[in-house]
């Protein structure tokens, strides 16, 4: 029976590659918008997630995401540094000065000032150079995204200086980081360099750095902060979630994303289920004919699902390959740098898929098990 079921969906070949296209077209919809999606929120915390040194973040009280920051004082160091069970505690500097190259070619820059004495964050994957070499004097590592922008079709080289607030940066090394949410180039240099690259405020500290003492559980320590400091401590992994959250709520990014996902959706489900509804009454007669012989509905509802899985099997398979050559032609694109196609999204494409397949093949069971065998004998 089931070869039978299956010579019945390829009979009419329109119909069959209609249903396979439309399945296709919603998984990979699905999948594309899904990834970039996720490959998008999770360049909000790029920056975080990039500093691996650190367990936790410490911050003012009111600050939400890593982009927004209200500086902390000199004192607020020494008071984190004062709790028990911090084993560690260093500064970081975290701007956004307006870096220029020689040739007068200028764009924001996303500057990060490490502690001078441990470069705790330092970049660990280098191109060129070397994290030590930040001790030198003017010393800077520029992403290699931001090398490109400033000076585009020349070979990746260290030496090359830019232009910060009158000041010159010289480029000791190259590194590979991760794609920040506004593409800006990342910048790495020493504390005390990176507060001469920007205006001169009163207080310049945006995060403390804090690795807890090894018998310290990270969650101790964070509450142990915050009730000791008044000052937000959040764990890595907390803040890097906090700062998704905070895109998630307060911009259109999801509705848009989401939207896109629904109308695949809506479009996967209708097409399909109409092209398999139509499918189905234009075989009802071979339906007939297979229960006159004594064939169960039971056995019959199998037949139509297993045309439904295939249709589906067929259609994601190529749904996914359409996604997967997309992601593997712009990964190293400099706006699409990183996003990829994830495990997770096809697994949820397939659940989506499989949802699509038993609605549409729901909508023609009840055609058929409703049907008389008599069918067969009418003109």
């Amino acid at each position: 029976m089931n070869y039978v079921a299956l010579k019945m969906l390829t009979g009419d070949r329109a119909k069959y590659l209609g249903l396979i296209f439309a399945i296709a077209f919603s998984s990979f919809l699905i999948a594309h918008q899904s990834s970039i999606f996720s490959g998008i929120m999770d360049r909000t915390r790029s920056q975080v997630k990039d500093i691996t040194d650190a367990d936790i973040w410490v911050m003012d009280r009111n600050t939400q995401y890593f982009d927004e920051i209200n500086a902390l004082t000199d004192n607020d160091l020494y008071r984190v540094r004062g709790v028990g069970g911090a084993k560690w505690a260093v500064p970081l500097f975290k701007g956004q000065p307006r870096a220029k190259a020689p040739d007068g070619k200028f764009r924001v820059v996303i500057l990060l000032g490490l502690d001078d004495a441990t470069l705790v964050g330092a970049p660990r994957k280098m191109i060129l150079g070397s994290a030590e070499d930040l001790r030198e004097p003017d010393a800077a590592i520029i992403d290699e995204a931001g090398y490109r922008f400033f000076f585009p079709n020349q070979p990746l080289e260290i030496g090359k200086t830019l232009e910060l607030n009158d000041h010159r940066a010289r480029l000791v090394g190259i590194c590979d980081a991760s794609a920040p949410f506004t593409t800006f180039p990342v910048l790495f240099t020493r504390y005390s360099q990176a507060l001469s690259y920007v205006g001169r405020e009163r207080n310049l500290l945006s995060f403390v750095l804090v690795k807890p003492e090894s018998e310290v559980p990270i969650p101790e320590l964070t509450a142990r902060i915050t009730k000791a400091t008044g000052l937000k401590a959040m764990s890595t992994e907390q803040f890097g979630w906090a700062t998704i959250m905070y895109y998630i709520r307060n911009t259109g990014i999801p509705v848009n994303f989401g939207m896109t996902v629904l109308i695949a959706l809506i479009v996967g489900t209708v097409v399909a289920g109409q092209t398999f509804y139509i499918f189905t009454i234009e075989n009802l007669k071979q339906f007939g004919a297979l229960k006159a012989i004594g064939i169960t509905d039971r056995r019959i509802v199998g037949m139509i699902l297993l045309q439904a899985l295939v249709v589906g099997s067929i259609g994601y398979a190529l749904g996914m390959g359409m996604a997967a050559t997309f992601f593997a032609i712009f990964v190293r694109q400099i706006a699409t740098r990183g996003i990829i196609l994830l495990p997770e999204v096809m697994v949820g494409t397939a659940v989506i898929v499989i949802f699509i397949v038993i609605v549409a093949s729901l909508m023609s069971i009840r055609k058929v098990l409703v049907l008389e065998p008599a069918v067969v004998f009418r003109g």
